[in-house]
């Protein structure tokens, strides 16, 4: 146990889904990143928290070997005991990881069930003949969708966005999944809905680790916890323990957070 309160051990899991060490990122002279390590076991959903600037997007980017030109890279990133660091996104993508950016990406002119297909052509292009095996999953979890399949993606709401953008991935039968701040910019009761779902899937088997600005939100729908400050680990453990700690409720939940929960 830590001096603030926290055990220091990842969680129980047997072989991770993800496990990074020594995880650096340097852009210039400016360094990112120092030092980050963390695990993510199957079926878990581990969160990464802490202020803007803190490094959190670059974390995720750095997973996924998705840094601009220019950024210097160091650490180990291994899939399920192997090592990817020297890998390219479409490779990584292959093996099973994917990536949902806070800016979404969508085609807008575009159906919602034409992106959705498009989430699965790495698989088409493999000769998967069940490529689209995915697509009634999807819409059974996100009902909208089904409703909106012949929509241009760029008339939907920006909850419907994210919902589009979550089946997107999910097409690609990722066992994976990495989230860029799913709530940004929705309402409440949206935010709800999404990491519901995103709580759901955990009984697929797919691990998800969640980059995720509301860290009540976050810790609520997690097992485990980082939070990141400064680029450095500064705090990890259970979601439970995290949400109550008095660090972290006076820096990122608020007074609130020590009575106050969710529905």
């Amino acid at each position: 146990m830590n001096k603030d309160g926290l055990t220091g051990a990842t969680p129980e899991q047997d072989v991770p889904v993800l496990e990074a060490a020594g995880v650096c990122v340097r852009y210039g002279k400016v360094e990112a990143l120092h030092g980050v390590a963390l695990h993510v076991g199957a079926g878990r959903i581990v969160s990464v928290i802490g202020p803007n600037g803190a490094g959190k997007s670059t974390l995720l980017n750095a997973l996924m070997g998705a840094l601009p030109p220019g950024a210097a890279v160091a650490g180990s990133v291994r899939r399920h005991g192997v090592e990817v660091a020297g890998l390219g996104i479409e490779r990584r993508v292959a093996l099973g990881m994917c990536l949902v950016p806070e800016r979404r990406e969508l085609f807008a002119p575009m159906s919602v069930e034409d992106n959705l297909r498009l989430g699965a052509y790495r698989r088409k292009r493999a000769g998967d003949p069940c490529y689209l095996d995915q697509l009634e999953t999807v819409y059974a979890l996100f009902g909208r969708l089904k409703e909106r399949r012949r929509q241009a993606a760029g008339t939907l709401s920006g909850g419907e966005r994210q919902m589009l953008a979550l089946g997107r991935a999910l097409m690609a039968k990722p066992d994976l999944l990495m989230l860029d701040e799913p709530s940004l910019g929705l309402a409440p009761l949206i935010t709800r809905e999404i990491l519901s779902t995103v709580s759901a899937l955990r009984q697929t088997g797919v691990a998800i680790l969640l980059i995720e600005q509301n860290a009540r939100a976050a810790l609520q729908v997690s097992d485990y916890a980082y939070v990141l400050e400064g680029g450095r680990v500064a705090l990890q453990g259970p979601a439970g323990e995290l949400a109550h700690n008095p660090r972290v409720v006076e820096t990122y939940l608020g007074l609130a957070g020590r009575s106050e929960r969710v529905a």
